[in-house]
């Protein structure tokens, strides 16, 4: 792989491998990447994509790297240095100052325990030498040049107290704090909806043409390739098989894996809803939700604000039907999904299968059996002390007590069978732990965990955002197919249109907690008349 002739590399890789306890992972890849240009790395979980980045600034622990790196430029142009030979305390100089990195999870990325303005001014303290006053005057302008509202108040908040694109465009900030000429974006955009994934993209591409930087991107997202990138390396167990500019790899694919990538988009496999007449499985009529926020001023001693982050939403939910929800960060989405869990106090109406949620635990008991959640992310939401037998399991100890553990342990079996998990597959299934499976297979324990107490609905969080293209398609399909067979009901909660598209039958779109399109999923999405709607559809669309 050889970068533009017009430009010397900024960065030569030859060689690379990793290995961990002698399992290499990279097996010896070869790529360069020029001044100034955008390389896109592509591929599955497990690919060694993510590896091969941390690899150039050494920040793989217990890893054995390998190979040539080599840097050119610097303070004295004709300066060449091996990244992965010269001294730790020579790479600490270059880490942040030379190469920077956005990580793919801001929320972790970042320390929790001190504001986003201290640790954008700490990298400028470290490597620009700046005062503390200076440092967090260039930290505020710094956030500001990201598109953050009002970044002096941003500044002093905490990582807790922003959105996730917030976030993102935080870590944004630090990493371009010193004018790195090489930016490490590992999945910048995954966890983002389409609107603010529309606008870190073009962020990223502004500032890279404002800096003349050169750019690594770590991603699945092949419509983000497409938008962003000048070339792309495909990579597959820790090889490059297929490499060049973007356009004729994309259109005209030579490997096998490249054309399954490409390939993996959502399906739309659903069956249409039963006319039974039957009553609606959730209901809400007029539902808004309110929380408590301090008021400015001495005024916040005595009395608390509101904040209304649901503003009397209607919506109902059939037997066997998909309602999606879509809508920026902090449009209400989620918020909405937590009140229909009966984990809100709401206001208005709110109705599972015909009951109130009385927000009482043996009140509400039988409810949680007929509403079951996913969340979008099964590594965190599935204890890693818990045995898969105790995950799957737990719900029938609480909602099925009469079972014996022999009993219980035969319905965790149907059930992981079910989302396509069998101890042929896996010997000593019930046994493992969660981080002996790979993140699809997570979601299908998940799915487990929820089906084993036979709901009527499913609220699903993100099912699919933290997963590849090839791995969504299949978790979409299991979704599908479990819905045709036993008639379930889907919440699903998204940020992807793609997957609306493929998955629901009415769809709804929210702003500022407020429902300002609803209809049929082809109606709203093939011909939206909200202008917010428009903006979200046209954001989804690859350029």
């Amino acid at each position: 792989m050889n970068g533009s002739p017009a430009n010397l590399p900024l960065i030569d890789v030859k060689g690379l491998r990793v290995a961990f306890g002698g399992k290499e992972v990279v097996h010896g890849i070869d790529f360069q990447i020029a001044a100034g240009e955008k390389l896109a790395l592509v591929g599955e979980s497990g690919s060694g994509k993510t590896v091969t980045a941390l690899s150039l600034l050494r920040l793989v622990q217990n890893a054995d790297v390998t190979g040539v790196a080599r840097l050119f430029g610097g303070e004295r142009t004709q300066d060449v240095r091996d990244l992965l030979s010269i001294p730790e305390r020579q790479l600490r100089g270059i880490r942040g100052k030379e190469i920077a990195m956005i990580f793919q999870e801001p929320m972790t990325a970042l320390n929790a325990l001190y504001t986003v303005g201290d640790q954008i001014a700490e990298v400028l303290e470290l490597h620009e030498g700046l005062s503390a006053r200076a440092a967090q005057a260039a930290a505020v302008q710094l956030l500001a040049d990201t598109g953050i509202p009002e970044p002096a108040r941003r500044a002093q908040a905490f990582p807790h107290q922003l959105s996730g694109g917030q976030r993102q465009r935080a870590m944004i900030a630090m990493a371009l704090a010193c004018k790195p000429r090489l930016l490490l974006a590992d999945e910048p955009t995954t966890a983002l909806d389409v609107t603010v994934r529309a606008q870190i993209l073009d962020l990223l591409a502004d500032l890279q043409r404002k800096h003349g930087m050169a750019v690594l991107l770590i991603t699945h997202d092949l419509n983000l390739v497409r938008r962003f990138a000048d070339r792309v390396a495909v990579m597959e167990n820790g090889h490059i098989v297929e490499h060049g500019a973007v356009a004729p790899v994309f259109d005209a694919p030579r490997h096998p894996y490249t054309r399954k990538l490409i390939d993996s988009h959502p399906e739309r496999d659903v069956a249409a809803v039963p006319a039974s007449g039957a009553a609606p499985v959730l209901e809400a009529k007029a539902l808004r939700v309110i929380y408590p926020v301090p008021k400015p001023g001495i005024g916040g001693w005595f009395r608390k604000g509101e904040f209304v982050a649901v503003q009397g939403a209607d919506f109902r939910i059939a037997p066997g039907e998909t309602l999606g929800v879509v809508g920026e960060s902090g449009s209400g989405k989620s918020t909405l999904a937590l009140a229909a869990l009966g984990l809100l106090r709401y206001q208005g109406a709110l109705k599972v299968t015909g009951k109130d949620w009385a927000v009482d635990r043996a009140s509400d008991l039988g409810l949680r059996r007929v509403m079951q959640v996913v969340f979008q992310d099964p590594f965190s939401s599935l204890s890693p002390r818990m045995t898969v037998e105790q995950i799957v399991g737990e719900g029938l100890r609480v909602h099925a007590p009469q079972l014996d553990a022999e009993a219980r342990r035969a319905r965790s079996l149907t059930a992981l069978a079910d989302v396509g998990l069998t101890e042929a597959q896996f010997p000593s299934l019930l046994d493992r732990y969660p981080h002996e499976f790979s993140g699809g297979q997570r979601q299908r324990l998940a799915i487990a965990r929820a089906l084993i107490v036979d709901p009527q609905l499913l609220v699903l969080d993100e099912p699919t955002s933290a997963l590849d293209v090839t791995i969504q398609k299949q978790v979409l399909a299991l979704l599908q197919r479990l819905q045709r067979e036993r008639g379930l009901s889907y919440l699903l909660i998204t940020h992807d249109v793609e997957v609306i598209r493929a998955m629901a039958h009415q769809v709804i779109v929210m702003k500022d907690g407020a429902i300002l399109e609803n209809g049929a999923v082809e109606r709203v999405l093939d011909a939206p008349e909200h202008p917010y709607t428009k903006k979200l559809v046209a954001a989804a669309l690859p350029e």
